[in-house]
């Protein structure tokens, strides 16, 4: 049985604190921490990276229609075919008078043959192998431009998960102190039932509200240990089944400061050029190159070649040298099915591409205008929510003395606490929500959200400072 569970709402949060200090100090991770091992080890990035290597190599095979080839080739023969026969004697230059002898011709003894030979090709007209190649490197670089809109991506998902830990654990400290100052009223309500000075129905309902909270810390704790695992699973700390105990700071970036790093972001800014525009265009370029490909196989090839030969009866590379030399010319004039389909595909794959590209324009710019309003709408409800909380800790205050000079109702009293409570968790999402909104604003406009790492130094320093006892 776990205690926790089993045990009085006090008991409960001391062996909470209990389990929790009992586990192993980790240092604490850093937001630019995060970034650098998203870099290095998100799933998503690797998989990115991988599928741009991947067609970078892809690129080079075009070449083999391009550039020249050369190859030792070596191999032995033993026949009593006529023509081989008579075809290696030649080559052997081992031929006599006795050689023509119509039996001889016709029943020749086994012969043996060690052919070698350096052969070098040379590609002279190849249309389709040039624009192939073209469409080969259009197409991997909007693979690198989409490898960098995925790690661009990776970093909104980094900001999010990352001050989505620090969230949970913020909203914890806050559930934390509400159950506390809970208990503190159901104990202090209990002894003024012993007074006579309220009712048991007053104790009654402050033990529901201290078990509200209670109930509300317990789901917090559970938040915190899956958004702690999902920042590892993100960052691909997660190739194991024991997952690491990431420290994240303990609380949010100020409202000011986050105010100050992020209100400039909320004007109508020019966008930079954005990596899955480019590779939206780059995949236009590889469609159109591949449409000119297919049509290319319907001219003529010229290729060259130069090859040197030699045949002994005894070893490799022995014997007198052969040489040839020859250009070959080939024309395909009826085309076949698969080359007329090729040629259809690829027209097709140009309008899908096309089209992704415009549609990806159009996104790009609502997205502008969409991540803008709701920055601002985000930092709206972060100005509301911190005169909220101002004004709720203040109420909170006042009817906590109405309370002791027996001028406020128990009822009040707790609605005040719980309206402190929500008014300070949703300051916690409002500042959450800001930072996120502002990563998405970044990568709207085609710049890089990991410069939100600034904006983590200053808690990071300061919670050091906290722990050291400065």
């Amino acid at each position: 049985m776990y205690p926790y569970l089993t045990t009085t709402p006090t008991a409960r949060l001391v062996a909470l604190v209990a389990i929790l200090g009992a586990a192993p100090a980790s240092a604490q991770l850093s937001l630019r921490d995060a970034f650098r091992d998203a870099d290095r080890a998100a799933y998503g990035n690797r998989i990115a990276a991988g599928t741009s290597a991947a067609a970078h190599a892809a690129a080079r095979a075009p070449l083999k229609g391009i550039l020249p080839s050369v190859r030792i080739e070596a191999g032995y023969l033993r026949t009593t075919d006529p023509i081989g026969v008579f075809g290696s004697s030649l080559r052997q230059r081992t031929v006599t008078q006795a050689n023509f002898d119509p039996q001889r011709l016709n029943y020749p003894s086994p012969i043996g043959n060690y052919q070698g030979g350096l052969v070098l090709e040379q590609p002279l007209v190849n249309a389709d192998a040039w624009t192939g190649r073209r469409a080969a490197v259009s197409a991997a670089d909007a693979t690198r431009a989409t490898e960098e809109w995925t790690r661009l991506s990776t970093h909104v998902d980094v900001v999010r998960a990352y001050y989505g830990a620090v969230l949970a654990s913020e909203r914890t400290a806050t559930l934390q102190a509400a159950a506390r100052a809970a208990h503190s009223h159901v104990a202090q309500t209990e002894a003024m039932v012993r007074q006579g000075l309220a009712t048991k129905s007053d104790a009654l309902l402050a033990g529901v509200r201290a078990g509200d909270v209670d109930a509300q810390l317990a789901e917090a704790e559970g938040a915190a240990t899956v958004a702690r695992r999902q920042l590892a699973v993100l960052l691909g700390r997660a190739g194991t089944d024991s997952f690491p105990d990431l420290v994240a700071p303990a609380r949010l970036p100020s409202s000011a400061r986050i105010n100050a790093a992020v209100v400039g972001d909320t004007a109508i800014l020019p966008s930079h050029p954005r990596a899955d525009l480019r590779a939206a265009t780059g995949a236009v370029e590889a469609a159109h190159a591949d449409a000119v490909r297919a049509r290319s196989t319907l001219l003529p090839r010229v290729n060259g070649f130069a090859r040197v030969d030699w045949n002994s009866a005894s070893r490799l590379y022995a014997g007198d040298r052969n040489w040839t030399v020859g250009v070959m010319a080939s024309w395909n004039l009826l085309p076949g099915p698969g080359e007329l389909a090729d040629i259809q595909a690829t027209a097709g794959r140009v309008a899908a591409a096309r089209a992704q590209a415009e549609a990806a324009r159009a996104n790009a710019r609502l997205e502008d205008e969409q991540t803008r309003i709701a920055l601002i709408v985000a930092l709206t409800r972060l100005d509301i929510a911190e005169r909220g909380t101002a004004q709720s800790a203040e109420a909170h205050r006042m009817i906590s003395r109405k309370y002791e000079a027996g001028l406020a109702t128990v009822v009040e009293l707790l609605d005040a606490q719980a309206a402190e409570t929500q008014c300070a968790l949703g300051l916690s999402q409002a500042r959450w929500a800001a930072i996120v909104a502002d990563a998405e604003r970044q990568r709207a406009l085609g710049l890089d959200p990991a410069t939100l790492a600034d904006l983590d130094d200053a808690a990071t320093a300061a919670g050091r400072e906290t722990r050291s006892g400065r």
